[in-house]
């Protein structure tokens, strides 16, 4: 089953078949259920108390990755506060096809970390340009020096110095924690890479326990409320240590100044469990609202890997639970689905329903398990998204809308960003307030429009 999944995950140019089609939206409707996440963690805990072996965390850390900064700066408050051991690796970059923009990647989390550090109570103390080449190769140096415990000690220090330029910070952190040889920290980081491959995942920032990964602080949300149940919080009365932040709906409203760029994809399943989030969020504040499709990464010739995909849409899964958001019924639209409902697109927005009906797809794809593929399936998304059949039929297919979505991608790499869901708040003026990438970032969004109109500027 998953050889045809690896069909769906961008190894191949061409559109699978029914066959594959179906096997493979079988075995993610499988792999993104509740049920088999439970069935997970009991046998991962039943393993665990048969050893008789200590709750261990798992840490994979990249020096080049300005997420694994912020991770870094949590790891003695989780060891504080939980009953757990953590075990850190050093690793390199994603591998090939996992981070097919890796240059792009690595501007834009530095912006990215920038943004959210405050929030989350952290720090990134600069992001316009990366450090130089040999501060990083020290900060290496000196962490693959490190046990687990001085790891943990010495990596949010190394971390304010290398981010901040400050070598002559660094260089005193090398005399009191000391350094090892480029060659001793390849032995390091390949160690490391080979048991973050073991464990089939690709980025730095990681947190593994038991089965299941957790990216940076975003996800420790899910880590803690897994470990409480498993009693080895010590402080249950106490707030978490990274909590999600909340969206907020307002309480302010704009008067029309405002304009959110909506960038989303009809295959992605992180689209899916924000997209309705993302049309209240302009609802309730008032901003104005564009829709801007791109095709699915992997129908734009970006490839992908298997690990990733799978990884991917498991934890689309997590976050949608989280959410409450209906997903995991699922029948994978890549390729002629996309095209087909993409030939709808303009028809649809000249009769106002292009929202209803970029939603009732997304509806059909990751929640209702509806083939799109078949015309059955399509006059399903047509008709709950309120439109006529008998007109959508005679227009499947109709070419022309490549083109617009064509200036969305242009529109989307000129903010420094190619992956889905991506946003950009633009003033009055059409100039951008701030771009943001992921899912994971509407309450982000929803923090800048409430300061925006708490500035009075609109």
């Amino acid at each position: 089953m998953s050889e045809n999944y690896k069909e769906l995950g961008g190894a191949s140019t061409k559109d699978p078949t029914s066959k594959q089609r179906w096997r493979a939206s079988r075995f993610l409707t499988y792999l993104t259920s509740e049920a088999e996440l439970l069935r997970i963690r009991a046998l991962e805990e039943k393993k665990r108390r048969k050893k008789g072996s200590k709750h261990v965390v798992e840490y994979f850390h990249f020096v080049e990755d300005s997420y694994s900064h912020l991770s870094a700066q949590v790891l003695k408050k989780l060891l504080e506060r939980y009953d757990v051991e953590i075990l850190c690796h050093l690793v390199s970059g994603p591998p090939g096809d996992s981070a097919p923009e890796l240059d792009m990647l690595m501007k834009l989390s530095r912006i990215d970390a920038h943004l959210i550090a405050p929030e989350y109570g952290l720090k990134f103390p600069g992001y316009s340009e990366a450090p130089a080449e040999s501060l990083f190769r020290l900060a290496e140096e000196i962490l693959a020096a490190q046990g687990n415990q001085t790891f943990i000690d010495c990596a949010q220090a190394i971390g304010h110095a290398l981010w901040a330029g400050d070598e002559d910070t660094l260089r005193d952190l090398a005399r009191k924690y000391g350094q090892v040889s480029s060659n001793d920290v390849k032995d390091r980081v390949a160690s490391g890479n080979a048991r973050r491959s073991d464990l089939k995942h690709y980025l730095g920032a990681m947190f593994f326990y038991a089965g299941e990964w957790y990216w940076g602080v975003d996800r420790l949300y899910h880590l803690e409320a897994r470990l409480a149940e498993l009693g080895l919080d010590k402080r249950p009365t106490k707030p978490l240590v990274i909590s999600r932040p909340e969206i907020e709906w307002g309480p302010l409203k704009d008067t029309g100044t405002l304009t959110l760029e909506f960038f989303p994809t009809m295959r992605s399943p992180y689209v899916a469990i924000i997209y309705d989030r993302t049309l209240r969020l302009a609802k309730e504040t008032g901003v104005r609202l564009a829709l801007r499709p791109v095709l699915p990464m992997v129908m734009r010739g970006l490839k992908t890997t298997y690990d990733k995909g799978r990884y991917i849409f498991w934890d689309a899964s997590r976050e949608a639970r989280a959410a409450e958001v209906p997903f995991g019924n699922i029948f994978d639209s890549v390729g002629e689905p996309v095209r087909n409902c993409h030939s709808l697109f303009d028809w649809a927005c000249k009769l106002g329903r292009e929202r209803e009906l970029f939603g009732s797809f997304l509806s059909c794809v990751f929640a209702r398990g509806i083939n799109t593929n078949t015309q059955k399936g399509m006059r399903k998304v047509v008709e709950m998204a309120g439109l006529d059949w008998k007109e959508a039929k005679v227009r499947i297919g109709n070419l022309g809308w490549e083109d617009l979505l064509e200036k969305n991608r242009k529109a989307l790499y000129e903010a420094g960003i190619w992956g889905t869901p991506a946003f950009r708040l633009l003033d009055k003026d059409g100039e951008e307030l701030i771009s943001l990438w992921g899912q994971d970032r509407l309450w982000l969004l929803s923090r800048k429009i409430q300061r925006y109109l708490e500035s009075g500027k609109n």
